[in-house]
């Protein structure tokens, strides 16, 4: 018996707020704010995404109409925002959303795709975000990252994301320059990581806990965890194509330290499949990293199977589903 999380979260509009499993679970995005219905598919101005993104007060943002909307700069979006495409079905393209020193944000049900231009990323998360849910969004084919995680930005779920069509998927930590990026926590889980080159992700500093993704036919690796990092990485698939090299580990110096140092990796009921090569190293290694427990109390995950793999596939990314009704504020 397959069980998957958020069974009820579309039972009610608001029902998503504070529901993530992992680092993200109190992202509460605009569960206190008011409705804001997009109405226009045009890049800012009256009705416009752009105009409920950047609102001060807490806003549930839901759309009564389906298309692309071309962004000619990075959509910035204040806190307490939820961004929810459920009902409808929105392609961001040209540029990204930015998610700049705010907290408690929810994007959920959206595509993003064919972003163009230097450091474009399709969720560009920085500096000093927090408290942030990211769940059933399709990305793929921009010019740098798909989800990008640094400068401090922290206490972050991905779930039910599709990934496809790209080369640095997620990165997770700036650079080796960025010591503060040790307080990163990011939880990714039930994601599907389709033929995309690397980075599933690629970490620095911080925590990553993966639990239930599936990921195949990557072209250089499939997570990479650099200086100092901590990943966690339980009930996963890794389905190799060309490349078997699972883990990989490049060594860093981090700007307040002498010794090069890479990551660790602990690996807890994977299946490696195709020959995919665990490639853990021996020694001092897993013992050292977090577990999820120190943490966060439950989470839902199973022993990797078929059965996983194949709803991984279709219930991951943009799905065709009912605005659920709202109930409106809650007291």
């Amino acid at each position: 018996m397959t069980t998957l999380p958020y069974a009820d979260v579309d039972c009610n509009l608001r029902a998503l707020a504070g529901r993530a499993e992992g680092f993200g679970r109190f992202a509460v995005g605009g569960l206190h704010g008011d409705l804001y219905v997009v109405t226009s598919l045009a890049d800012d101005g009256p009705g416009s995404l752009r105009e409920g993104g950047r609102r001060r007060e807490p806003l549930w943002i839901v759309f009564a109409v389906s298309g692309t909307i071309h962004l000619n700069s990075y959509l910035s979006v204040s806190s307490h925002k939820t961004i929810d495409g459920r009902g409808q079905r929105i392609k961001i393209t040209g540029k990204g959303i930015r998610l700049k020193e705010c907290e408690h944000i929810i994007i959920c049900n959206l595509e993003f795709e064919g972003g163009r231009g230097h450091d474009v990323d399709g969720i560009q998360i920085k500096p000093k975000s927090r408290h942030i849910w990211i769940d059933r969004c399709s990305l793929r084919d921009y010019d740098d990252g798909l989800i990008d995680i640094t400068r401090q930005s922290t206490d972050i779920t991905v779930s039910r994301c599709y990934f496809g069509q790209h080369d640095k998927t997620m990165l997770i930590g700036a650079d080796p320059s960025h010591v503060d990026d040790r307080c990163i926590r990011v939880t990714i889980h039930h994601c599907f990581f389709d033929g995309t080159r690397q980075r599933h992700p690629r970490l620095r500093f911080g925590k990553v806990h993966l639990y239930n993704n599936y990921t195949r036919n990557w072209g250089i690796y499939a997570v990479c965890a650099s200086v100092e990092a901590q990943v966690f990485s339980q009930c996963n698939i890794y389905e190799a194509g060309g490349k078997k090299k699972t883990f990989e580990y490049y060594p860093e110096k981090a700007a307040d330290k002498e010794e090069v140092r890479a990551g660790l990796v602990r690996s807890e009921n994977d299946l490696f499949l195709n020959g995919a090569q665990a490639s853990l190293l021996t020694g001092a290694g897993g013992e050292c990293v977090f577990h999820p427990s120190e943490h966060y109390p439950t989470w839902t995950v199973e022993p990797p199977s078929d059965t996983l793999k194949q709803i991984i596939k279709i219930c991951t990314g943009w799905q065709s589903l009912s605005s659920p009704s709202d109930h409106g504020v809650p007291k």
